[in-house]
């Protein structure tokens, strides 16, 4: 599964790797967790453009009857998502792009203690989980926009770590998945030449971590 990740990368950056007209408003965090707003990327519905977005990270379809339904989404099994009720209609209408710099796993290193670990690409770049998104409304009537992370089986690298991984789409490939007019997409996946792994001795699976 991937449950923390980072986006530190600068407005600027995100704009030009990602194709918007503007800077994002997008501040650096080290340690994104469920449940926040995160970052989100989607193509325009009627136009040749690219919308930035901030939605709940754990996915609530849209006949969901409470927002709990979220704690158990923040991840999609690009295996079968298209098989479940879930996530079956935002694979076919509703993908989006999940802009990150790095996600943490954690390796058991003894009976107590955990290891965490920092995958990103071994250029330090930008890149992108494939993301599936929902509406959905509140008891008070309030649209609530939310996203899951698709993960898929692990490269060599995170195998030795953890046993799935984040859908990690190359940059050819954003068109084609953020395209409405494809419904028979799959997840994209990691590939071991160029991703990186470096112990994280900071990061904490609290929510305590979000500066350098």
């Amino acid at each position: 599964m991937c449950g923390r990740y980072r986006l530190t990368a600068k407005e600027r950056y995100l704009r030009d790797h990602f194709g918007l007209d503007e800077d994002p408003p997008w501040e650096p965090h080290w340690n994104i967790a469920p449940t926040q707003q995160i970052a989100t990327i989607r193509q325009h519905p009627a136009e040749p453009t690219r919308i930035f977005g901030l939605m709940r990270w754990g996915l609530i379809p849209y006949w969901a009857k409470d927002q709990s339904f979220g704690l158990r989404t923040i991840n999609a099994m690009s295996e079968t998502a298209a098989e479940k009720p879930a996530f079956r209609d935002a694979m076919k209408r509703r993908r989006c792009l999940i802009p990150a710099d790095g996600f943490y796993e954690w390796k058991r290193i003894g009976r107590k203690e955990k290891q965490p670990y920092n995958f990103g690409l071994a250029t330090g770049s930008v890149f992108a989980f494939a993301g599936l998104w929902d509406r959905w409304r509140d008891p008070k009537n309030n649209i609530v926009e939310t996203c899951t992370i698709l993960t898929t089986q692990p490269n060599s690298l995170v195998a030795e770590v953890h046993d799935r991984m984040p859908a990690i789409l190359s940059v050819e490939d954003y068109e084609g998945w953020l395209d409405p007019g494809i419904t028979d997409r799959k997840g994209g996946s990691g590939p071991s030449e160029t991703v990186r792994c470096q112990p994280d001795e900071e990061v904490s699976r609290e929510y305590s971590r979000e500066s350098p």
